[in-house]
């Protein structure tokens, strides 16, 4: 589990060594990390995403592990990958808050999941928040009532972002999503 902590002693380091926090350093810190997702590890995680929605209504679960295979896990390799050259900063409170956020999660999540799930989470959000700047969930992902992840005029939209904004470990507080009104 320490290979797993070690990323939040990295965000530490640009945090406190940097006056501003780039893109390019927080890339360079996700890439390091996502470097020591084995095939092995993604598999496991999936396996366990499968096995956390068991119990979910089949037609929602079929839609909603699609989504997380295929742009959560494989966002591992889009980070590998990733030569693009970023140019901008992060806002560095925001950024620090994430961490909190995303450390506080890995420390809940560590006494059940026996996967690297909470560090792919963390690498993830990340990325997708602060290098992409796209919401967590993919646009399109399902959410109960037939309701989904939105994108209109370049803004995108959550149904449940203010629902779980007051749970401690969501990652919804650091996601640029707005809230859906429906």
């Amino acid at each position: 589990m320490a290979n797993n902590l070690e990323i939040y002693d990295d965000f530490k380091n640009i945090v406190s060594n940097e006056e501003t926090v780039s893109k390019e350093s927080l890339l360079e810190i996700l890439k390091d990390h996502s470097g020591t997702i084995s095939v092995y590890d993604l598999m496991s995680v999936s396996a366990e995403l499968l096995e956390d929605t068991k119990y979910v209504q089949d037609e929602y679960r079929e839609k909603t592990n699609a989504v997380y295979v295929k742009y959560f896990l494989g966002r591992i390799k889009d980070i590998r990958d990733d030569r693009t050259q970023y140019d901008d900063e992060i806002n560095k409170e925001d950024f620090i808050d994430s961490i909190s956020t995303l450390k506080s999660y890995q420390n809940e999540e560590s006494k059940t999941s026996k996967t690297k799930f909470p560090l792919i989470y963390a690498i993830v959000s990340l990325y997708t928040t602060y290098i992409l700047e796209e919401p967590i969930h993919p646009v399109g992902t399902p959410f109960p009532g037939s309701l989904k992840v939105e994108e209109k005029d370049g803004v995108f939209y959550c149904p449940v972002k203010e629902a779980n904004l007051e749970s401690p470990n969501a990652v919804c507080k650091m996601c640029l999503a707005e809230q859906l009104e429906f």
